[in-house]
């Protein structure tokens, strides 16, 4: 297969949800996604996939631990700290004390771990909505959050660290990571479309097409080889993470790609950047196709026609993404595009829910 299929893993916490236990799910029938959200996280698998993630991991390590100038004697704030690896990076680096939230039970085990390497006198393991706890000091010096999820908005946890950086974040503080880049290109992808959604035209003699037209417009969290990529790269969207606003979250952004050589375009694929800019030196993780593997791969829309493009010629339109009304987790896009080539020419639009 062109692409390695992947179950989709759940990422972050926010504003206008209620923690759950284990137990509790078993007893309550009448579940909201915010209570799964939280249980996933007091699983550990969760936790192993992005600790294991050495693209992840090793960059936020080299943004802390590189930069001790900027930690030694600073405050600092971890917004979703999970298992508290980057607040005990954030310590090693000589933060003076670290406040480390989250709202699983995860947390209880963060403790622990943070008691075992001997930090519990500099790291202050906190459980709560973000929205909601009461921090023992009134201000920190640095925030620090690995809060991206697919199509880096997926599962909408950037408002929360948004709101613990105008509440607390001191004037000239500093955010890590600092900007973020969302980018779009387009993609052949013959083979598995056929595999994954024709199979829906004839099961074993019989029309199942309906769950076809549902799949289609289900966007995919899946490795896309470099060698699939048709167009050149487009910005999307692009965060500065010390000024930017929920209401940011919400746009409808224009992309142009550009076809590299004679081809098929099948779907449009999302992946981001991601910068510290306030280190010494360079330090930033791309999610690209063309990049080291991370657990966020890329996300995929299939197009509801396939384009036959030859080189130089353009893809263009506009993508719009808001969080889903009933559940705001989840996203909403809407692709609106046109394609003017020598052989091919197609106008439309497609709605997806990224979930």
């Amino acid at each position: 297969n062109l692409f390695i299929m992947a179950k989709k893993k759940k990422r972050k916490m926010t504003e206008n949800t209620a923690p759950t236990t284990t137990a509790q799910a078993g007893q309550d029938n009448d579940l909201t996604s915010a209570d799964y959200y939280f249980d996933s996280y007091s699983h550990f698998g969760i936790h192993e996939e992005m600790l294991k993630d050495r693209v992840r991991t090793l960059t936020y390590r080299r943004a802390i631990e590189e930069n001790p100038h900027l930690f030694k004697d600073k405050v600092v704030l971890d917004v979703g700290c999970g298992t508290g690896i980057l607040s005990m990076f954030a310590a090693r680096a000589g933060a003076r004390h670290v406040y480390a939230i989250d709202c699983s039970s995860i947390i209880e085990q963060a403790k622990q771990i943070v008691a075992d390497n001997n930090l519990s006198e500099v790291i202050t393991m906190i459980r709560g909505k973000v929205e909601e706890i009461v921090l023992p000091v009134d201000s920190v010096d640095i925030i620090i959050s690995e809060w991206m999820g697919y199509a880096l908005l997926y599962e909408s946890m950037f408002p929360s660290v948004i709101f613990a950086r105008d509440k607390w974040l001191v004037k000239d503080g500093l955010m890590l990571p600092d900007r973020v880049i969302l980018m779009a290109s387009a993609i052949e992808d013959s083979e598995y479309k056929s595999e994954k959604l024709d199979f829906w035209d004839n099961v074993y003699g019989f029309d199942m097409s309906c769950i076809k037209k549902i799949a289609t417009f289900e966007p995919l969290v899946d490795v896309v080889h470099p060698k699939q990529v048709v167009s050149d790269y487009s910005e999307i969207l692009d965060i500065n993470c010390n000024t930017c606003k929920k209401e940011d979250l919400s746009f409808q952004a224009p992309f142009v790609l550009r076809s590299k050589r004679d081809d098929y375009i099948h779907a449009i694929v999302l992946h981001f950047d991601t910068v510290f800019g306030t280190s010494h030196t360079n330090v930033s993780f791309s999610t690209a196709p063309d990049c080291e593997y991370t657990h966020w791969k890329q996300t995929v829309f299939y197009l509801p026609t396939v384009l036959t493009v030859k080189e130089g010629e353009v893809l263009s339109g506009v993508i719009e993404c808001k969080p889903n009304q009933q559940n705001p987790r989840d996203l909403d896009f809407v692709i609106n595009f046109e394609f003017k080539g020598e052989i091919h020419k197609e106008k439309g639009s497609a709605r997806y829910k990224l979930r």
